[in-house]
């Protein structure tokens, strides 16, 4: 078996940024390789980012859908809180299309991590903005690197519990519907085409740590 590789063995002889978005910077590190050759590394450095895995009760989602009743709320909501089986514990996820990819997608709450954020306040805002719900209680279930032949950037998942209605802000580029789904189809739910990885990554993760039973 090779060894891994000895980061000393890799020499940086030149870091280029090609451009900058606002959201975040590409470019390339040109490094020595260990056998001596060079090779160019093109990345994208984004900042850091949250996935919220958020449990509510399932007549606190209905009391709440009603007690709104659709007005006054913003067109870019795009429709109702759907609920499903409200005798049960549900999970707060939403469904937006991606331009990115020119999908719809059902997808949990997630957002960047502002300057001076821990991972569990950003979840807090971010749920809170994106659903209208506020935790009581959250829990940092797992930090990773994302995608690292390509990316630099850190994601977090982070469980949320104990939600109150709060207040609900959109930024200008979301047009969310938020859905609640039953804990206990939640994973097969996300499973569902299109998936994405965030959505799955952190629903595992939660059912690993015994959090969807």
């Amino acid at each position: 078996m090779v060894p891994p590789t000895d980061p000393t063995d890799w020499e940086l002889l030149e870091s280029h940024t090609e451009y900058e978005t606002g959201w975040y910077d590409g470019g390339y590190d040109l490094l020595r390789q260990p056998d001596g050759t060079e090779k160019r590394y093109f990345w994208a450095d984004l900042p850091p980012a949250v996935v919220v895995v958020a449990r509510v009760d399932g007549t606190a989602v209905v009391e709440s859908s009603a007690s709104e009743g659709g007005e006054g709320r913003e067109d870019r909501t795009r429709g109702e809180l759907e609920v499903e089986t409200p005798a049960v514990d549900h999970l707060l996820f939403v469904e937006q299309y991606r331009p990115t990819v020119r999908e719809t997608h059902l997808e949990l709450p997630a957002g960047i991590v502002e300057d001076g954020e821990s991972y569990t306040q950003a979840a807090a805002r971010e749920l809170e903005e994106e659903t209208g719900f506020s935790p009581s209680s959250t829990a940092l279930l797992q930090e990773y690197a994302v995608a690292t032949g390509v990316l630099r950037h850190e994601r977090a998942v982070v469980y949320a519990e104990g939600l109150e209605l709060g207040e609900r802000e959109l930024d200008s580029n979301e047009f969310l519907s938020v859905r609640s789904i039953p804990v206990s189809d939640a994973l097969e739910r996300a499973r569902e085409s299109p998936a994405n990885d965030s959505t799955i990554s952190a629903l595992l993760l939660a059912n690993e740590e015994g959090l969807l039973s």
